[in-house]
């Protein structure tokens, strides 16, 4: 992934996302991701994949007493301290599943649209298992497994270039797929939903939330989010453990 993120076209066609330019109020999922966080005042947080910095931002400004955000990008990380900074941020580049996580140490571990990017998923929710104090949340939000089934990630046309549904198969094929995400070949996970769940339950996790992001009401004119609601693009997962 570093590779990607750090490809001078990519970044700069990412950084024209409508995310990335007006952040968290640019991000379709956001509202309902924004549900399921918790008063986060004092606490000791761990953003997995932080990308810009506008999570860990927005923790700090409600209360949290630190962040501990990790990307794997140096472009993103020079973007994050840029617009993000803060002196209870720490900033680290890392990839996410060799980065050191303290037992007991996180009253909050999140991650946003980067376990589809993770090659053992069991493996890093046990690190983040046991790197959560007693009574501690996860939440990350992910490519919903409808999405990522098929690989192309992309609708099926007519002739006439019109959309006509978006495609769906090899569901129960686990495993890898390349798909065109910017004009860029990259490399994804596809997991069941059940393997998703199963593997936090397993852990002893206790599952408390489960949403799939519609479009919210302030977006809904745009451009690239007509379409959003003809199929599921994103999943977000709630765990106590």
């Amino acid at each position: 992934m570093s590779g990607i993120y750090d490809d001078e076209n990519f970044f700069l066609s990412y950084s024209e996302m409508l995310r990335s330019k007006e952040g968290l109020n640019g991000a379709g999922e956001w509202e309902c991701l924004e549900s399921l966080i918790p008063d986060v005042k004092d606490f000791n947080i761990l953003d997995l994949g932080c990308g810009f910095g506008w999570h860990a931002k927005y923790f700090i400004q409600h209360g949290a007493k630190s962040v501990r955000a990790v990307d794997v990008s140096r472009k993103m990380l020079t973007k994050a301290r840029e617009m993000n900074n803060d002196a209870n941020i720490l900033y680290i580049e890392d990839d996410i599943e060799r980065t050191e996580i303290k037992e007991n140490s996180y009253d909050l571990i999140f991650s946003s649209l980067v376990m589809h990017y993770v090659k053992d998923y069991p493996a890093l929710v046990e690190r983040i298992y046991k790197g959560l104090k007693k009574g501690g949340i996860l939440i990350f939000s992910f490519e919903h497994p409808l999405f990522t089934a098929e690989g192309s990630e992309d609708w099926c046309y007519d002739e006439k270039g019109n959309i006509r549904h978006f495609p769906l198969d090899n569901y129960f094929i686990e495993g890898e797929r390349e798909t065109n995400f910017l004009n860029t070949k990259v490399g994804k996970y596809h997991r069941t939903l059940t393997t998703y769940v199963s593997a936090l339950l397993t852990l002893g996790f206790r599952i408390t939330g489960l949403k799939e992001p519609e479009v919210p009401e302030h977006l809904k004119n745009r451009e690239e989010m007509k379409n959003e609601y003809r199929r599921p693009m994103m999943l977000i997962l709630k765990a106590e453990k």
